[in-house]
């Protein structure tokens, strides 16, 4: 028997198309349909109103959060961009064993196969005022008293995210820089071409791809991450996710609904403008 090419199309679309209606696109239609609930002091009551956006657009806590998750985003995007980028390029051009480049490879990868949360946890024996960086810093009399800063801060915050996500951006980068005929450099190096301009006219346009890619890992895991925020600022700072996670936890559901789908819609905005600057589907076909 032999089948149509449109419903054998159907046919092999048709079981990732059943799960992503199941456990994605209804999730999401149920969250954006409570969000126009009212909520009592323990239920949730099924109404239309736009009190729960309306709290959201008014309050100027809710744009403290979004400011503080959105300069959390900006700040660790930067490191990790800088460091992702140096790894990269460091492992593509300048290691050529390729035992050597899987051996080095592996030793930044390696780390991040243990739990996200022991790794981030492990930075308090290292920041704390009796850890290991103000006792070394004590004994070299190169400061008097322990730094505070270090931990329970934004410092302590984004040192986390960095070394939590920079994986996460340097392996689109190297892919892409991986892709990269060598015989370009070669050519601009017999041109004279010096290297950083190699860097600037031939390795940057031609990782455009990679770059936008871990922006967007980078970006969508720091705008959805409470966590770290909760424990590495010691409660002294706060995300968006952070004061959802608080709605949640005082049962208030429908202003916890609201504040998804209004972060889903930056989020989405953000992942938008990144994909506006870089034509991801064009860079990686050709």
């Amino acid at each position: 028997m032999r089948i149509r090419p449109t419903l054998a199309s159907w046919l092999q679309i048709g079981p990732l198309a059943t799960v992503l209606l199941l456990f994605f696109g209804i999730p999401v239609i149920v969250v954006v349909v409570v969000s126009f609930f009212d909520f009592g002091h323990t239920d949730i009551i099924p109404t239309f109103i736009l009190d729960n956006y309306t709290d959201i657009f008014t309050s100027e806590t809710t744009k403290r959060l979004y400011l503080s998750s959105l300069k959390y985003a900006v700040i660790v995007w930067a490191i990790t961009l800088v460091i992702g980028f140096t790894l990269a390029n460091y492992l593509v051009f300048h290691v050529h064993s390729l035992l050597l480049k899987i051996g080095l490879f592996l030793l930044c990868s390696v780390p991040f196969w243990t739990s996200t949360i022991i790794r981030m946890i492990s930075w308090i024996p290292f920041l704390g005022t009796n850890g290991i960086i103000n006792s070394a810093l004590l004994r070299m009399h190169l400061i008097s008293h322990p730094l505070e800063f270090l931990l329970f801060s934004d410092f302590a915050v984004i040192v986390a995210y960095v070394h939590l996500f920079t994986l996460f951006m340097m392996v689109p980068i190297f892919n892409s820089m991986a892709r990269i005929d060598t015989r370009l450099i070669e050519a601009a190096k017999d041109a004279g071409a010096s290297r950083w301009t190699i860097l600037r006219e031939i390795v940057l346009p031609l990782c455009k791809s990679g770059i936008a890619l871990g922006s967007i890992f980078v970006v969508t895991q720091v705008m959805g991450d409470f966590f770290v925020v909760k424990v590495m600022s010691g409660g002294q700072s706060a995300s968006v996710v952070s004061a959802l996670q608080n709605e949640i936890a005082a049962l208030q559901y429908p202003p916890a609904a609201a504040s998804a789908v209004v972060l889903v819609i930056v989020v989405m905005m953000m992942v938008a403008g990144i994909l506006r600057v870089v034509d991801v589907r064009k860079e990686l076909a050709t």
